[in-house]
């Protein structure tokens, strides 16, 4: 049995929480409500995400991080993107010295272009054994549901990433291990704009040829501009590419493509973020994902165009039909 931390009870948070509590181990959850603790601790259950859903009696919660890191050979992180670097570094003195960092956030960083992993690495000077990621098909409800499901745990050091196939490998949790960070981070942060290019596409009342195109280059998108980087090819054919693609793609339960939809639907960015609490971390990340295609010389049209409607400087429409009117280079599917 492990000693885990898991940094938050927000769904995702939740969800491993009970993956890793099913494997056997000691979990604790960091929340910054005491309401959100009480009926974890009182009730077993995580009535804002998860009502209905008995959570197992070894996982825990509290709102102090200090409580939550005590003893902790794992920490998992869970918080939203873009608000990573900050919590981070008023966490990190409390990280015991050789605990190992899990990722399971999917984006880049605004202003830096940093995918998870090397805000994790500057904020606390951990070397990269002691950093890794999860990704795939991660639908939080359905995992909460213990419904069968597979992703890929990576580590740049592969006996490191042995020992969390090891620590999250519940009854309905398969995971597959990998050293290419950089493919699993960007895998999983690319699709979530993605996911709200074919949100769009739905919202606007468009069938499964459109989607299925926009997947398609979506895919054929995110390899372009992992690749350019390093990123192995066939990481993007496997769970952390493809799998998480068609999951978050194809899933009502998909915040991102839920939010492309009302995008779709004639609603501004501005409206969406006033009527939900969940982050949709693909409008958020989009503007960075697309500097970063830039940075390094890779055309990255869904990118651009996704920003452009997120920004509200076009509409879904406008954007569906940039798409077809582009200038056709000899290009391969």
């Amino acid at each position: 049995m492990a000693r885990v931390a898991v940094f938050s009870a927000g769904s995702w948070g939740t969800a491993f929480g009970i993956v890793l509590a099913d494997a056997g181990n000691d979990v604790t959850l960091w929340a910054r409500r005491e309401d959100v603790c009480a009926n974890i601790n009182d009730k077993h259950e995580n009535t804002d995400y998860f009502p209905g859903i008995e959570l197992p009696s070894s996982i825990t919660a509290t709102t102090d991080p200090a409580v939550a890191l005590e003893g902790a050979e794992y920490v998992v992180l869970s918080v939203p993107s873009q608000s990573l670097r900050q919590n981070l570094a008023e966490w990190a003195p409390l990280v015991p010295q050789d605990a190992v960092f899990i990722s399971l956030m999917k984006g880049v960083e605004l202003g830096t272009t940093k995918r998870m992993s090397e805000v994790i690495a500057e904020v606390t000077g951990a070397g990269p054994e002691r950093i890794s990621v999860i990704s795939g098909p991660n639908l939080a409800k359905e995992i909460a549901l213990r419904e069968p499901a597979a992703s890929v745990v990576a580590c740049a050091d592969d006996a490191v990433a042995r020992r969390l196939q090891e620590l999250c490998h519940s009854r309905a949790f398969r995971p597959y291990r990998s050293t290419d960070v950089l493919g699993c981070e960007l895998g999983g942060a690319y699709k979530n704009v993605v996911a709200l290019c074919v949100g769009m596409a739905v919202g606007l009342g468009f069938g499964d040829n459109t989607t299925a195109s926009v997947i398609t280059r979506g895919l054929a998108e995110t390899a372009r501009v992992a690749m350019a980087q390093g990123a192995d090819p066939l990481t993007l054919m496997g769970l952390a590419g493809l799998g998480d693609l068609v999951a978050t793609c194809s899933s009502p339960l998909s915040r991102n493509r839920t939010f492309g939809e009302k995008l779709g639907q004639g609603m501004s960015a501005e409206e969406i973020y006033a009527t939900t609490s969940q982050v949709a971390e693909g409008a958020k990340s989009c503007s960075s994902i697309l500097e970063l295609a830039r940075s390094i010389g890779v055309d990255a049209p869904i990118a651009e165009q996704v920003d452009a409607v997120v920004r509200g400087e076009i509409g879904a429409r406008d954007m569906m039909d940039a798409f077809i009117a582009r200038q056709t280079k000899a290009e391969r599917d």
